[in-house]
């Protein structure tokens, strides 16, 4: 996050003068410093937009600097819009509305024109409003004066949201093999990808992996096992002198491999497919996890959909508690009044949402027909969270989130040798599944106790996708209405 910054902006017209003008400059430095002390990324101030010629060189400066991931815009004073048109339509990057003043309180006793004067925020961001809904630009509005927490926390819903997108825009995904025979759901358009979000989807050979596998040095296997036995509970059959010590150095060499094809490849995300190993003694397992705790995007069988969403939403939580994991509905506890979801995967959840130091294990897989794996077992951390799917429905992306309650399990599961959660889907499990299946969505997801819902939505604005949320107040009829609603409007927007 320290190369990713926002552009402040700030708006009025030249017919207030120089001394007022400077005064706005003044108080909308002192908005954005105390903006930036709430933001995990740089604000940076663009001194005060008076005319369209600078408004649009801003917006495609913005629009093509990299390190800019969107523009936040506060109209100080009042300024005619129709200078705001030609900017706004080239501009390629998210953006925020702040609705805003430099004082709290009026000055009741002493308040005159020239205070209405400098001071007209009130008036002049709605007419920057209005050009915004004239031309149809993205964005987010938050009102409210930037001492107010809700008005920073949204602004840094945003920015989460933003660092996302800037992410997913540039993001380079590698598929080793293809996805699962026969199944659907992981199937889906990688050019529309590309043209929607900027992710570039491209197959491997696994053996191509395998090649940089084998070539992993004694001496760096020997360094990783170190780490492993000091960062986990390694089980002594794993351990140096142990019965299975070389399945856990093979797992530290396909780490080490998969790293370097990941790096040299410039790869921020990936998939791998058990019915397609190649000359892979074992299917990745630990390597997988690990790789996600270090922020790479992954997707079982092939599944390049969740594998570029667990980036993006891995880069939109950088540095906040709660984790972010490729997850799996694995199966349900469904006694009346007590039902849960117990979600998991072959080998490969992300320890950043164990709720204990993870144990280092190796037991059979029963699928894929190669050597035991060696994985790390642990269950994540009670709490509120979200999983979240994209699926590819044919003519658009849709996004499906569940708010839930990741709770510890109500008993040992000493059997289950894989990472798992434990949760409770909001409103109830019956409600959640239903409006789940009836959107057609994913059976992967993204499992996030990081983000938020405020978060999700921004992401799916800024990127124009459809998201529908499952959360405490969702009735399934209602539900039903609304996805008919969204097929209309995209199908109909779609031929705008």
């Amino acid at each position: 996050m320290t190369d990713r910054e926002v552009w402040f902006l700030t708006g009025s017209q030249g017919l207030y003068g120089e001394d007022t003008l400077r005064q706005v400059a003044g108080q909308s430095r002192e908005i954005a410093d105390r903006l930036a002390g709430h933001l995990p990324v740089r604000v940076k101030w663009v001194p005060v937009l008076t005319d369209a010629a600078a408004i649009r060189r801003v917006c495609l400066d913005a629009t093509s600097d990299d390190s800019c991931i969107g523009l936040i815009a506060w109209m100080h004073t009042f300024s005619p819009a129709k200078m705001w048109i030609t900017g706004l339509d080239a501009l390629a990057k998210p953006l925020l509305h702040l609705h805003t003043q430099a004082n709290v309180e009026l000055p009741w006793s002493t308040i005159d024109m020239d205070f209405m004067n400098l001071n007209q925020a009130a008036h002049g961001d709605r007419e920057f409003g209005h050009v915004q809904a004239r031309i149809g630009v993205a964005r987010k509005t938050v009102a409210g004066h930037v001492t107010d927490e809700h008005v920073t926390a949204r602004a840094l819903s945003w920015v989460r949201a933003a660092l996302g997108a800037a992410e997913l825009r540039t993001l380079r995904l590698a598929r080793f093999g293809d996805n699962m025979r026969d199944v659907a759901v992981t199937e889906g358009d990688k050019v529309e990808a590309q043209l929607r979000f900027g992710v570039s989807v491209n197959t491997y050979g696994i053996n191509d992996l395998v090649a940089v596998v084998d070539d992993v040095a004694d001496a760096e296997i020997d360094e990783l096992v170190k780490e492993y036995e000091a960062r986990y509970s390694v089980v002594p059959e794993l351990r140096a002198g142990g019965e299975r010590h070389d399945s856990l150095r093979y797992g530290a060499r396909i780490e080490l491999g998969l790293r370097t094809f990941l790096s040299d490849g410039g790869f921020g995300a990936f998939t791998t497919n058990f019915e397609d190993l190649g000359g892979l003694r074992q299917l990745p397992g630990l390597a997988v996890q690990r790789l996600m705790a270090d922020g790479y995007g992954f997707g079982g069988e092939g599944d390049w959909k969740t594998a570029a969403l667990l980036r993006t939403l891995k880069a939109a939580s950088a540095d906040l508690d709660g984790g972010t994991s490729f997850m799996e509905d694995y199966t349900y506890h469904l006694t009346p009044g007590q039902q849960l979801i117990l979600g998991a995967h072959m080998l490969e959840v992300c320890p950043s949402i164990a709720a204990a130091r993870p144990s280092l294990e190796i037991h059979p897989l029963g699928i894929g027909g190669r050597e035991d794996p060696v994985r790390l077992v642990f269950d994540a951390a009670p709490g509120p969270a979200h999983v979240v799917g994209l699926a590819d429905m044919g003519d658009r992306f849709r996004l499906v989130a569940n708010a839930i309650e990741t709770v510890a399990p109500p008993e040992p599961l000493p059997r289950l040798p894989v990472a798992r959660a434990v949760w409770r889907p909001l409103p109830d499990l019956a409600t959640s599944a239903e409006a789940w299946i009836t959107a057609g969505a994913p059976h992967h997801t993204v499992y996030t106790a990081a983000l938020g819902a405020e978060e999700l939505a921004d992401f799916a604005e800024m990127v124009g996708v459809e998201l529908l949320t499952i959360d405490a107040d969702t009735e399934l009829r209602q539900f039903t209405q609304e996805l008919r609603w969204n097929q209309a409007y995209h199908r109909l927007a779609q031929g705008l």
